[in-house]
């Protein structure tokens, strides 16, 4: 499985920007779309995960605390795309934004913002707010 991001870019403060995140190869057995970033000098740290392999209808979703309410990760299950939507960016949200998937199951309450649960990458796409 591949993974390539794009749609990364300058914004002032209070815009919005899309991610899009590409995967190709044998992407029957993905489970989980997840975006993680990584500002210079810090962590790389979870922002959000949509979970596209459950039984039940509807996509279950977790975000960070720090972008709830501003950032949404819709998907296009056709085109095997997952999306980081942004809106209300805000300076500290710049950083290097990387796609993660995972072949994992999980149940209940698992710890989404574990990077070791993802075996996929991307190569990241840099978004910078001013």
């Amino acid at each position: 499985v591949q993974l390539v991001e794009s749609g990364g870019g300058s914004v002032q403060a209070g815009g919005s920007l899309r991610l899009s995140c590409a995967a190709s190869g044998f992407t029957n057995n993905l489970n989980y779309f997840a975006w993680f970033r990584q500002a210079p000098g810090k962590e790389r740290e979870a922002v959000a995960v949509i979970d596209i392999g459950g039984d039940i209808g509807g996509d279950i979703t977790y975000y960070a605390d720090s972008v709830k309410g501003r950032f949404t990760v819709p998907r296009d299950n056709a085109k095997k795309t997952s999306y980081l939507q942004m809106n209300t960016l805000k300076p500290e949200d710049t950083a290097m934004y990387y796609c993660a998937a995972s072949t994992a199951r999980y149940g209940g309450s698992w710890p989404w913002y574990h990077r070791p649960l993802y075996n996929y990458w991307g190569q990241g796409t840099q978004v910078t707010v001013s």
